[in-house]
């Protein structure tokens, strides 16, 4: 199973980007697909999460900015940045949780990361 998100880049501040994800590779079923950041000396942290039922959360500081949404037909997430702060530049980080097969246990699984640089 491999993740791979794009659309990261540069933007000043107040504007908006889109991050995409695809899974690809077999997967029995997932949990939850979302988003994390990182910034150079901290701990990764969560942005967006969405479960399998639709069921939604979000870091206090980016509710009412952010959207997660899901296309579960092309097991695909994605993240809908708006009004964007220089405190929102992170490496972003895709990541779903399920199973690779019926009988495996449910693990975490990782992208690659996307660079969101927010320019005052």
């Amino acid at each position: 199973v491999q993740l791979q998100a794009f659309g990261g880049g540069l933007v000043q501040a107040g504007e908006s980007l889109r991050l995409s994800c695809t899974v690809s590779g077999n997967i029995f079923s997932i949990a939850a697909m979302g988003w994390y950041r990182q910034t150079p000396g901290k701990q990764r942290e969560l942005v967006a999460i969405m479960g399998s039922g639709g069921l939604t959360d979000y870091a206090d500081s980016v509710k009412g900015r952010f959207t997660v949404s899901r296309d579960n037909a092309k097991n695909a997430v994605y993240l809908q940045m708006n009004s964007l702060k220089p405190e929102d530049t992170a490496v972003y980080y895709c990541e779903l949780q399920g199973r690779r097969t019926m009988l495996a246990s449910s693990r975490d699984y990782w992208g690659q990361g996307t660079q969101v640089t927010v320019s005052s």
